[in-house]
């Protein structure tokens, strides 16, 4: 299959789907790489080609595409089936603009109403204005977005699921060598996340930023990150959280991201277990929901499944400590630009549809210390899985090993 071909067949599907959802068509916007959704769909790569101008693409529910460039950047979608305009001038822009939107009175974009779903306004107010001046009605993109940016082929669910395990590898071998130096208190944070970055390279991983190692009171900062300047000893008797992510270093693949706790002796003190139970135990809720609505087909939106992680943790007054989304897309970005499990910082009403991939990350974060557990799942046509193995214990490690 060639390049183009490719296109067009992305294209007739994105077409029924149109047609399923009762829309005119999606005008695909783009300005020096501004909106990275766009040039995804019909595989326009800013960094690699030359578009300092903007461009439009429209996929008509019916009919075929109609495209418009700036005359200095005619073959910026000539790999796009259909009609092209150019333009050169301002004026000319709008009327061009106008000709490719005729007949069109619903029209998906990347706009997302009062910004609620940041990942998916990528297109300008002013834009968005000019659209609507023509009498058009603009709606998000988001379900599009999902259904052919956001979804994993099975090649990149291949690619996923070996970089899960490259992860789990690392990890493994972090608590190993905090075990090994526990006697001596010769590892600190920072030195730690330095020899897992060698790691990283010897398992052919990329990542956009080192992992977090936290321990003691850091481990209460769900954004923490050692510094050389800034980091805390790895002692006897601390709580211990790594969050690592990663991906394979090859074109399509898409990013692993994981969080595993451990302590540092050999028997975990019951606050430390009975917080990570109640983080567990809100996990495997959320889980559980994606799973029995994939099984019968339900329909389920991100923010549904952080309300059943969420619900669990609130319901033991723990609520207040728990102070981020439930987890986020993933994608060839580590937060991907598909659904969030998120009814806290945003409300994110997109569908979890086959192929979507996600973190189900609940945390508790107290001043003195914290607790998360992170996993990855998927859903496919049929069913819906964690990717990787579950936590369901803290790991006690000694200088005898781990356990």
């Amino acid at each position: 299959m060639t390049y183009t071909q490719s296109v067009a067949l992305n294209i007739q599907a994105i077409q029924t789907a149109l047609q399923q959802d009762g829309l005119d068509g999606w005008l695909l916007y783009d300005f020096h790489g501004s909106n990275p959704i766009a040039g995804a769909v019909v595989d326009v790569d800013s960094r690699t080609k030359m578009t300092t101008r903007r461009w439009y693409c429209l996929i008509p529910a019916a009919g075929s595409p109609r495209s418009l460039m700036h005359t200095i950047e005619p073959t910026s979608l000539a790999h796009v089936p259909g009609l092209h305009s150019l333009y050169a001038d301002h004026d000319q822009l709008q009327e061009g603009l106008r000709t490719i939107l005729a007949g069109i009175r619903v029209l998906a974009m990347e706009y997302s109403p009062n910004g609620a779903i940041p990942y998916i306004s990528r297109v300008d107010a002013g834009t968005i204005e000019a659209v609507r001046a023509m009498g058009i009605e603009v709606v998000s993109s988001g379900d599009l977005v999902q259904r052919f940016e956001a979804t994993w082929n099975k090649t990149q669910l291949t690619t996923h699921e070996s970089a899960s395990d490259k992860l789990h590898r690392i990890k493994d071998k972090a608590f190993a060598l905090i075990s090994e130096r526990l006697e001596s208190s010769t590892l600190n944070e920072f030195e730690l996340q330095q020899v897992m970055m060698t790691w990283f390279k010897d398992e052919k991983l990329v990542t956009d930023s080192p992992p977090v190692v936290a321990v003691k009171e850091s481990t209460g900062n769900p954004h923490y990150m050692p510094t050389r300047q800034r980091c805390l000893p790895i002692e006897k008797g601390d709580i211990v959280l790594l969050d690592l992510w990663g991906k394979l270093d090859k074109p399509d693949s898409v990013f692993a991201d994981i969080t595993w706790m451990a302590y540092a002796g050999a028997n975990v003190p019951a606050e430390y277990a009975r917080v990570f139970k109640l983080v567990r135990a809100a996990r495997d809720a959320a889980i559980g929901l994606v799973q029995e609505s994939t099984l019968n087909r339900k329909d389920l939106r991100g923010w549904q499944v952080d309300r059943a992680a969420r619900d669990v943790i609130s319901s033991k007054q723990m609520g207040q400590y728990f102070m981020h989304r439930t987890g986020h897309s993933l994608g060839a970005s580590v937060h991907g630009n598909g659904v969030h499990m998120d009814n806290y910082e945003t409300h994110d009403d997109r569908r979890l549809l086959p192929g979507a991939g996600f973190t189900i990350e609940p945390g508790i974060y107290q001043k003195t210390f914290g607790i998360r557990s992170e996993i990855n799942m998927y859903v496919g046509e049929n069913s819906a899985w964690v990717t990787g193995p579950l936590q369901n214990k803290i790991v006690s490690l000694s200088a005898n090993g781990s356990e």
